[in-house]
């Protein structure tokens, strides 16, 4: 992990990640700075790398990085780098030796970004299309990151990857209820042996019929925020667990749908099919961990000083894994139940 104490470089470094707006002059030599982002995910066919560059200025000659930043030519280094990942794997303990696999990086445009800190809706990224592995037991894998500059500097990152076997959900089921409660659920899941930050995720998916249009899908879903594994109930090795209300899923799904209620039984203006229950967990490697932190403790900080992480050598920015799992699972009877007995709702069973 490296920490940069910086008023001014650092700033921009937070301005381009977090979609900041402040506008930041940098006084420095004139030079430009690497800034790489990219996170991997083994369980993507493609994966994406942005390397893009920054600018500092001098007292004589300020530069705005927002303002360059949405110049693609100021963005981009011209032509493409030498650009690759090198494989490493480890099979006990935590020392890592080359497999022989290099995959280079190659570059795509991407012509839909949406507006933002950097150039748009044309943007130039690398990406691979070749499957990255993550391992399973013992076995586990890691990738460096290198690319060349045109002067012949090099820019290096390495992260272990997330998503080995025995990250799972082990919940089954989940119970909801209509009658109001103090009780709670659980939500059982496996941690990666890896990943530092987590995100759980819960949706419940439904069609949707008025009279007289189409069908329609609809969701209503709840994120428990990120969260480090230290946040979670932990019950024995790597299993743990998180509470939710039983009450969740009729509060709001009796906030989504509002008014739009059967009026009728007889001649209903809406019908409405249970599709299913999908959990979803989201993991994130050690580097994204720390970047989480430095984010979150510039953000409370009553002090102008920023800190920020990069484990970017050469460079700024992040180099880091994730995947996210998924799960469908059953509503018990109860839960059914209850939801075909709010008659105005109009849930009906196939």
């Amino acid at each position: 992990m490296k920490n940069i104490h910086f008023k001014s470089v650092l700033l921009l470094f937070v301005a381009i990640f977090s979609s900041c707006s402040t506008k930041v002059d940098l006084y420095a030599d004139y030079k430009d700075i690497p800034v790489v982002y990219g996170l991997l995910d083994s369980s993507q066919d493609t994966n994406f790398i942005r390397i893009n560059r920054a600018f500092s200025g001098s007292n004589d000659h300020p530069i705005n990085a927002n303002e360059v930043a949405l110049i693609a030519d100021s963005c981009n280094y011209p032509g493409k780098l030498d650009a690759r990942l090198i494989e490493l794997k480890s099979t006990n303990g935590d020392k890592y030796e080359p497999t022989g696999r290099v995959l280079m990086l190659d570059t795509l445009t991407i012509h839909d970004k949406g507006e933002g800190v950097f150039y748009s809706p044309d943007q130039m990224v690398y990406y691979t299309p070749e499957r990255l592995m993550a391992g399973s037991g013992s076995e586990r894998f890691s990738y460096r990151f290198v690319a060349v500059k045109p002067d012949g500097d090099t820019i290096l990152g390495r992260t272990t990857m997330v998503g080995n076997e025995e990250f799972s959900i082990e919940t089954g089921g989940m119970s909801f209820q209509l009658a109001p409660t103090d009780a709670v659920g659980k939500l059982y899941f496996r941690a990666d042996g890896v990943a530092s930050l987590y995100d759980v995720k819960i949706e419940f998916n439904y069609r949707e019929q008025k009279s007289g249009q189409g069908m329609k899908s609809k969701k209503i879903s709840r994120s428990f925020g990120t969260k480090t594994l230290d946040e979670y109930t932990h019950l024995i090795g790597n299993s743990y667990y998180l509470e939710y209300s039983p009450n969740w899923l009729f509060n709001t799904l009796g906030d989504a749908i509002g008014g739009d209620t059967v009026v009728d039984a007889n001649h209903p203006n809406v019908v409405r099919y249970i599709d299913d229950f999908v959990i979803s967990i989201s993991a994130g490697g050690d580097e994204l961990y720390y970047y989480y932190l430095a984010n979150q403790a510039q953000a409370n900080s009553p002090i102008s000083l920023v800190t920020a992480y990069t484990n970017i050598d050469g460079g700024y920015g992040l180099f880091s894994s994730r995947t996210t799992i998924k799960r469908v699972v059953n509503l018990s009877g109860r839960c059914k139940r209850d939801l075909f007995s709010v008659s105005a709702w109009g849930f009906k069973e196939d």
